[in-house]
């Protein structure tokens, strides 16, 4: 085994018997096997968790992530509220939308953790920006609420089928579902 890879498995037993995973003889057996009977004296001290890269990383996408939930909300905080900027905010909105569903959909290629978090943001965006479309356009129209609210259902249920995403498939469903209830409640 190559020097380099002993280093390796011995910094990995070291880090194991400092934080307790394996009995302590056990690992002074595992280190006296790796370094066959020779005394360990250039091992690199074992890093703390928190330096690893991956905590580092996960603490970036959290942060991230954190950021993006507020900036969503501030956009659309003032879409519902500004109504001079609609048709500018709508735009801001809808490109927001596109950006985050490519960027789940590079995500989930990469099986990243993160793409159904961009996946639900951007179909918050897209679903917020219909709303907000009917409620400026056709005001007092619930045909058109309606209808597009169940297309938005409908392209949940057909991209949680597509992509295998069970979130987007329940949500579609139980949206559609609701609407159908709503609907037959209605007519009574």
């Amino acid at each position: 085994m190559t020097n380099p890879r002993k280093k390796i498995i011995l910094n990995e037993i070291l880090f194991w018997k400092q934080n307790k995973l394996l009995p302590e003889h056990y690992c002074d057996f595992l280190s006296a096997l790796y370094t066959e009977g020779a005394d360990i004296e250039e091992l690199e001290p074992v890093q703390h968790p928190k330096q690893a890269i991956l905590p580092s990383e996960k603490r970036k996408m959290v942060l991230l992530v954190v950021g993006l939930c507020i900036a969503i909300m501030a956009v659309l905080t003032l879409y519902f509220t500004m109504q001079s900027l609609t048709l500018i905010l709508t735009v801001v909105v809808g490109l927001g939308a596109c950006i985050l569903f490519i960027a789940a959909w590079q995500m989930a290629q990469k099986k990243h953790l993160l793409a159904p978090i961009f996946h639900v943001l951007a179909a918050i965006l897209l679903f917020s920006m219909s709303i907000r479309i009917c409620t400026t356009y056709f005001s007092g129209n619930n045909t058109v609420l309606f209808c597009l609210i169940a297309a938005n259902c409908i392209i949940w249920l057909w991209s949680g089928i597509k992509m295998k995403l069970l979130y987007f498939t329940v949500s579609g469903v139980l949206g559609l579902v609701a609407l159908i209830g709503y609907y037959i409640i209605n007519l009574s």
